[in-house]
């Protein structure tokens, strides 16, 4: 069974982490809710969510894809921290997949992730994505690095990262239930 890590920070989107946790959960991948700490993550509006493990407790080895939810000063957080940096790194390196939302394509972009990748983020931010080329749609995907643009664009950039990890009958199957046309 095909294995992500959700990195929740204080300051994540609160529908860009939740939205890809469901999805792919319906679709069969073990999803990890993974924290700095073990300690609830304070999201964008204060919901607060209990991570399943830090992030010095994942495994590199058993991860097929991490996803960086966005919110402004999530991708903040998410920034200033070597392990999250560290992690992205790995996972790419391994040719595994790589995957952020909103705001969060910047902190992958900070990390080098994105040179020579065609990549979207929240339209007002593409700028801060460079040298990556931007595209306006609401995901993009360019080999192993999925990226998407908003709140808004959650579901579909959720069933793109099943679609990878389970194949496109079950994403297809899982948004047919969820009555989302894909």
């Amino acid at each position: 069974m095909p294995k992500v890590a959700i990195i929740l920070v204080d300051g994540f989107e609160e529908v860009e982490a939740v939205a890809p946790i469901d999805v792919l959960r319906r679709a069969g991948v073990e999803v990890l809710i993974v924290g700095l700490s073990r300690e609830p993550v304070a999201s964008a509006r204060g919901i607060k969510i209990l991570p399943e493990l830090s992030i010095d407790e994942v495994n590199l080895e058993e991860i097929d894809m991490v996803v960086l939810p966005g919110g402004a000063e999530g991708v903040e957080n998410l920034k200033k921290d070597k392990r999250v940096e560290a992690l992205v790194k790995a996972l790419k390196d391994k040719d595994k997949y790589v995957s952020a939302i909103c705001a969060a394509p910047t902190a992958l972009a900070s990390f080098g992730v994105l040179e020579g990748k065609k990549a979207t983020v929240y339209p007002s931010l593409k700028e801060e994505i460079k040298p990556a080329v931007f595209v306006d749609d609401k995901v993009v995907e360019d080999g192993r690095v999925i990226t998407s643009q908003g709140p808004g664009t959650a579901l579909l950039f959720a069933l793109k990262l099943a679609e990878k990890l389970a194949g496109k009958d079950k994403a297809r199957e899982v948004a047919q239930r969820m009555l989302i046309d894909w």
